[in-house]
């Protein structure tokens, strides 16, 4: 049978042009002159080949057959089979593949009977040529298969058919294939190219190692009562901040079904990661609010990524549009570019797609787990957060134009942690943040929102614009005893490109406003749940990758790591949503080289202004903070020397050349410096990422 197969993959590959033809032959009895195919188009030299193509596999299904039957008589024989084809071969197993191969030797016998009365008697065995003008007696019909179990012989209408064997994934190691388990190039029964157990599961090994060496130039502050360096009096330390973090992470899928071409029928996945990571920094106090323990700080942390169940609920249409729901840590993106909420957190979610994949949904509500300080990975050991997030969107393809994708989405957010106390690994109070009054407050904010991204012929284009409103019961900038604030914020953003052979140009804008009276009860900061934008060169901008801390303002940073907003919260994973904030606008042109297949030259250049400083203003008690943060000029080497992800490596540098608001907030040209003197700040950033 294993012969009779690869010889009817070759011949239906070699048949795909003689289909008039062999349905002439087997169904009909039309009139043709010795030695002429019967369709002008087809050569009798390829008839010649069908004949011989025919008599082939006449002999290869009929010897299938014979040895089918004498394996029924013959244990040894059966043996050699079931090893073979790696799975056991009982009787009635072994008389159905019998019944099965002797019918399509039937086949082919009609089929090469039928060639022979075309062509004539060329061949031995042959009929003999027919007298002109005679019509040939009808070839005798193929007997029908009694196996119910068994595929049908193959049909002369049908091109390209591949008769299938009992395991299509171990077929080739029963021909001597090797497999290695650290091979992620080839097949693989660890990366779910083979079944682990069964016909459908399989499993997905990958392996991650994310190394980061990153000193960079930052403004630090000092304590009220201590400093590093005894005999100076001054409200900024020495700045200067070095990183070295290494994460490392294991994902494990358990798939049930094959996913070439629809949803897995069910999916149970873990991501573990460990952190490990040293800071050393000018100042004590900054890293652990005890002085005692130094300008330097080791901390590792094991944590859970992901860890959910993804079941696939049913499908809808022949294109395997779908419903399915995953419950349990998983990630989550709400726009294309993050700037909402994107994060791996406790949840459940429905989602799928229809209409052949044009329209995309998701349903999804998520519990927010608590993050360890230093590595910013899940805790699982600390209790969940009152802190919980509804999401809907809506994508539709080829909207407004072919090639665009829009998206709708509704987020509500809603956090009962007014009334805690919270204080992070290292012992600063992240809840409630440090500033204003230090008096905590709940709050209700809805976002609404619409997210383009695709092109428009060469023009490519990602939008993103949302609209913030809700109520916080307490103002902390306001009256002690105040009934708190509505919120009512905007967010809009913009980075259209073009490509020129190897280049990419883009310019990126962006717009979050910020509070213009904070101690009102109209609050008009924008604030997001928890964003991690790729805009505007992404992490490779010295503003988005370092968090500046707002020295004499209280315990929060003018920005959050990985965050484009300017929105003085106390902590990114651990803190509340802050609405009275200043607010910032971007302008940025960059460019993308692809200067070999495998190495690109990233570069950005981008202007920030603070929307309103009136909260800046009331928190360090000085009036007229000018808008300007300044320009943020970064560029990035990305090198894959194996042209895939398994192997990247990247370097980048960037600096924030300070504009006037910077300078009024924080002493620039002092507090010494990691490489001298000067009034810029800057950071430089070496990864390495490894991926099985």
């Amino acid at each position: 049978m294993l012969s009779a197969r690869r010889g009817i993959n070759s011949a239906r590959r070699r048949g795909r042009r003689c289909c008039g033809a062999l349905a002439w032959l087997v169904l009909t009895s039309g009139v043709a002159a010795a030695a002429t195919p019967p369709n002008p188009g087809i050569g009798l030299d390829e008839l010649r080949r069908d004949l011989r193509m025919a008599d082939d596999l006449f002999k290869a299904t009929s010897s299938d057959a014979a040895a089918f039957e004498r394996a029924l008589r013959t244990p040894a024989l059966r043996g050699e089979l079931e090893q073979t084809l790696n799975r056991p071969l009982p009787d009635e197993t072994l008389r159905a593949m019998a019944s099965h191969a002797r019918a399509e030797a039937d086949y082919w016998a009609a089929y090469r009977s039928g060639v022979e009365r075309t062509i004539g008697a060329e061949y031995p065995g042959s009929e003999g040529r027919r007298a002109p003008g005679r019509r040939p007696p009808p070839p005798d019909a193929v007997e029908p298969i009694v196996n119910p179990a068994a595929l049908p012989p193959p049909q002369p209408f049908e091109q390209g058919i591949d008769m299938p064997v009992p395991d299509r994934w171990r077929i080739l190691d029963a021909l001597g294939r090797s497999e290695n388990p650290l091979d992620p190039y080839n097949t693989n029964t660890l990366k779910a190219d083979k079944p682990i157990f069964g016909d459908d599961w399989f499993l997905n090994v990958g392996a991650i190692a994310d190394t980061i060496y990153e000193p960079s130039r930052v403004p630090t502050g000092i304590g009220a009562q201590y400093i590093a360096r005894p005999g100076e009096d001054n409200t900024f330390g020495k700045y200067g901040r070095t990183l070295i973090s290494e994460t490392d992470i294991v994902e494990l899928a358990l798939i049930k079904g094959d996913t070439a071409f629809k949803p897995p029928d069910l999916e149970i996945r873990l991501t573990p990661a460990f952190n490990f990571n040293f800071n050393t920094v000018g100042e004590v106090g900054v890293l652990n609010i005890n002085p005692a323990k130094g300008l330097d700080r080791r901390d590792n942390f094991l944590g859970l990524q992901e860890g959910f169940v993804d079941y696939h609920i049913r499908n809808v249409s022949e294109y395997y549009d779908f419903d399915s729901i995953r419950v349990g840590i998983q990630p989550f993106n709400a726009d294309f570019r993050g700037f909402l909420f994107q994060d791996n957190q406790l949840g459940a979610r429905l989602f799928g797609d229809r209409d052949a994949n044009r329209w995309q949904y998701n349903l999804a509500y998520f519990q927010r787990l608590e993050k360890d300080t230093n590595s910013g990975l899940n805790d699982l050991g600390e209790l969940v957060r009152q802190d919980g997030i509804f999401v809907a969107n809506l994508f539709r393809q080829d909207l407004p134009v072919t090639g665009f994708t829009s998206q709708i989405v509704d987020l509500y957010n809603w956090n009962r942690e007014g009334d805690q106390f919270y204080y992070d690994k290292n012992g600063f109070l992240v809840r409630p943040a440090q500033i204003g009054d230090d008096r905590g407050y709940d709050y209700d904010v809805n976002y609404l929102g619409y997210n383009g991204d695709g092109h428009f012929g060469r023009i490519n284009l990602t939008v993103s614009s949302y609209w913030e409103f809700g109520h916080q019961t307490h103002n902390q900038f306001g009256a002690p005893n105040n009934s708190g604030a509505t919120i009512n914020g905007f967010f809009a953003a913009a980075e259209p490109s073009i490509d020129f052979d190897w280049v990419r140009v883009r310019l990126s804008g962006l717009y979050a406003s910020g509070a213009s009276h904070p101690q009102s009860g109209h609050l008009g900061g924008f604030d997001s749940p928890f964003e991690n934008p790729q805009f505007a060169g992404a992490d490779t901008s010295f503003w988005i990758r370092q968090s500046i801390p707002l020295i004499g303002g209280g315990g929060v940073a003018l920005n959050t790591p990985n965050g484009v907003l300017a929105d003085l919260r106390a902590s990114k994973g651990e803190g509340q949503s802050n609405f009275d904030n200043p607010g910032v606008m971007l302008a940025g042109i960059g460019g993308d080289f692809d200067i070999l297949p495998e190495l690109r030259l990233s570069t950005n250049f981008n202007y920030l202004r603070f929307t309103n400083t009136a909260s800046l203003e009331f928190l360090r008690h000085v009036p007229n903070i000018p808008n300007s943060i300044g320009g943020d000029l970064s560029a990035a080497l990305t090198y894959r020397p194996l042209f895939t992800q398994n192997v990247v490596l990247r370097l980048s540098g960037a600096m924030l050349i300070p504009g006037s608001g910077t300078k009024a907030l924080f002493n620039t040209d002092g507090g010494g410096a990691l490489f001298g003197t000067g009034g810029l700040l800057y950071s430089v950033m070496a990864n390495v990422i490894l991926t099985y």
